[in-house]
């Protein structure tokens, strides 16, 4: 679901991508709607870039994604296999329970149920 970035989107943002100093897109020059479908798709050089960026994030940060996850707020239609895996491992990093939901929430999601 596409939406206005809060501040603290944009400060997870920042976190994610330093080098990133604009709210827009670099290839697409539009102002972000989400987090991750951005930062995997147009900023991320690799999966392992994703997922090295991703590791930047504290449990706070984490909780909060997940909750945008999880109320369909945060976009994630577009991402890959691979960076579903690696956002689903992160969260589990801090709460077994909240990667579940989230695999299941991308396992419904990929059957068109959501």
């Amino acid at each position: 679901m596409a939406r206005e970035l809060s501040e603290r989107d944009l400060q997870i943002l920042r976190t994610l991508a330093p080098e990133n100093e604009q709210e827009l897109c670099p290839s697409a020059n539009v102002k972000f709607k989400s987090i991750l479908p951005p930062l995997c798709n147009h900023i991320a050089e690799s999966t392992e870039d994703f997922d090295r960026r991703l590791s930047n994030l504290s449990r706070e940060d984490w909780e909060y994604l997940t909750q945008l996850i999880v109320s369909g707020e945060e976009s994630v239609c577009c991402l890959s296999e691979e960076a579903k895996d690696i956002v689903i491992r992160h969260i589990a990093e801090f709460s077994e329970d909240d990667a579940v939901m989230v695999e299941r929430i991308f396992e419904l999601e990929a059957c068109g149920m959501i």
